[in-house]
């Protein structure tokens, strides 16, 4: 199958919107499928205010339009709600050619902790985007209920996974991390505000705090807490070994949809501390973690899990089962040549 995957989240950021479609893709293509992604690297491109490492697409609806006609994509789906995929939105409704969208986000609530509005405005543009949709691909029931809460209900699960070649137990520490005070409780991931990675450090439980991870809020947070050992991005084996290193890692965001970092986490063997909110609450089990509006007293009760009980569970993430799902979800065009 050609399969066209339009997204405004692509390189130079690192998130988990890209790093999904990267892993996707790269199962699809080693089972045949024919993946073009369309990004905003292809375009001129402006950046978004507050997060500068999201670059915002100029092009026309034409412009989009031209490039899905000359890829004759027997799939189209729309990753997310940015100018880049509202051009490909409107060109696919404009020539009656049905098209899939993803969840990746917590739009609303990512939007009001930027601007401090009232999420529930932000959700009629959540509506209107996805409402057309054949389907709206998900990663978990907790995200699903509440789509369909707001009216959305054309809904298919849609997973994540781990690389499970780099991320497993067993690994040696990072030396960043050797000689610690422990227990050593890890962040990863940005550092923005809409993390709620203040949440965290502001936590008065024993041990070392590392981060890693980079963004616009490092330089104010490693100032405001210079006790917590701020490493930077990391990735791949070396990303792995932070992770090994670490007792419990620590997921304070509200925001997330899913939280890759957490199922990486889970398969090096660490348990997970977190809210009681959407991500953690469709991942985090009784024996791998804990949950609390405490962060204090999540990150004690994970501390007291079985790193192997963790190991195990973190293996059941798979790409190439998110792969198969994605692939499911889509919906095909009739015949070849309908775009």
């Amino acid at each position: 199958m050609r399969i066209a995957i339009v997204t405004d989240a692509w390189h130079p950021q690192v998130n988990g919107v890209v790093r999904t479609i990267e892993s996707v893709r790269k199962v699809l293509e080693a089972q045949g499928q024919v993946v073009k992604v369309i990004s905003p690297d292809l375009f001129h491109s402006l950046p978004c205010p507050t997060y500068p490492e999201i670059r915002l697409a100029l092009t026309r609806v034409a412009t989009v339009g031209q490039m899905l006609e000359e890829f004759d994509p027997e799939a189209i789906h729309l990753a997310t709600e940015g100018p880049l995929c509202i051009a490909a939105r409107r060109w696919c409704m404009r020539h009656g050619v049905p098209f899939t969208t993803a969840y990746h986000t917590q739009f609303p609530d990512y939007v009001s902790a930027r601007t401090r509005l009232p999420a529930e405005w932000f959700w009629n543009y959540i509506r209107w985007f996805h409402a057309p949709a054949q389907a709206i691909m998900a990663a978990t029931p907790s995200i699903r209920e509440s789509l369909a809460e707001h009216g959305l209900t054309k809904l298919k699960h849609w997973g994540r996974g781990v690389d499970l070649t780099n991320f497993h137990d067993g690994l040696s520490p990072h030396p960043a991390m050797a000689g610690l005070p422990g227990p050593v409780q890890l962040y990863v991931g940005r550092v923005a505000v809409e993390k709620n990675l203040e949440a965290f450090l502001k936590t008065t439980h024993p041990g070392t705090k590392v981060i890693v991870g980079d963004g616009p809020a490092r330089a104010v947070l490693e100032a405001r807490y210079p006790e917590a050992k701020f490493l930077g991005a990391m990735f791949g084996a070396e990303l792995a070994s932070a992770y090994a290193g670490a007792d419990v890692f620590v997921f304070p965001s509200r925001t997330d949809t899913f939280g890759l970092v957490m199922i990486e986490a889970l398969a090096c063997g660490v348990p997970i501390a977190g809210y009681p909110v959407t991500g953690p609450i469709d991942i985090v089990t009784p024996e791998t973690g804990a949950l609390s509006e405490d962060l204090n007293l999540a990150i004690a009760e994970a501390l007291t899990k079985d790193r192997r009980a963790c190991a195990e569970y973190g293996r059941t993430f798979t790409w190439e089962a998110s792969a198969a799902q994605f692939f499911a979800g889509l919906c095909p065009l009739i015949a070849r040549g309908t775009a």
